[in-house]
């Protein structure tokens, strides 16, 4: 098999696969994990409804730049990473929560996110509505609300990324095994 990108970002909305797919991914080019900061923080106990909306913004730049770190971290250590949420996730959440109305702090994140997305080899835009959506206290299961985000997500990698940066997911692979041949496949230098 030909070398692989080493520098991998997994993208799409909640229940799309992209934590099942990246630690697989990771294992299979035997480079870090990154996980999801703001999943680790739920499942932990944290109450996100507590947050003013400031705190929820400022909360949301924390977790971008803790990824950016555990990014250069992995790179330098490990040689690359796989990563459960690119920037391009962050600039989605950051326009999904209506942040956008504060156009100097938007212009200054989305500098940061076009910034950050060059730091990938490959993003994989996972698909939305080819895995069920699981109830599990930590996501909406509103199939609508995940759609809404993954079509802010889509259209962000669209405008703010290369094409040739992006691997979109066939809808029908629903197989992790068939998941994770594909994602061997598309991150192979070709």
């Amino acid at each position: 098999m030909p070398p692989t990108h080493r520098r991998i970002g997994v993208s799409g909305s909640a229940g799309t696969g992209k934590t099942t797919l990246g630690m697989a991914l990771a294992e299979a080019l035997d480079v870090p994990f990154i996980p999801e900061g703001m999943r680790r923080r739920l499942e932990a106990g944290f109450d996100i409804h507590t947050l003013t909306r400031d705190q929820h913004r400022d909360l949301l730049v924390e977790l971008f730049d803790e990824t950016l770190a555990a990014m250069a971290d992995a790179e330098r250590h490990a040689g690359g990473f796989v990563v459960d949420r690119t920037a391009l996730d962050f600039a989605a959440f950051w326009l999904y929560f209506g942040f956008a109305f504060d156009i100097a702090a938007t212009e200054h994140f989305m500098v940061n996110v076009r910034r950050a997305s060059h730091r990938y080899d490959k993003i994989l835009m996972l698909p939305w509505g080819a895995l069920p959506l699981l109830e599990d206290g930590i996501r909406t299961p509103n199939p609508w609300v995940q759609l809404h985000f993954q079509a802010i997500v889509e259209k962000l990698e669209e405008q703010l990324v290369p094409p040739a940066l992006v691997a979109r997911m066939p809808i029908e692979m629903n197989d992790v095994a068939a998941r994770l041949r594909w994602a061997r496949q598309v991150t192979a230098n070709q």
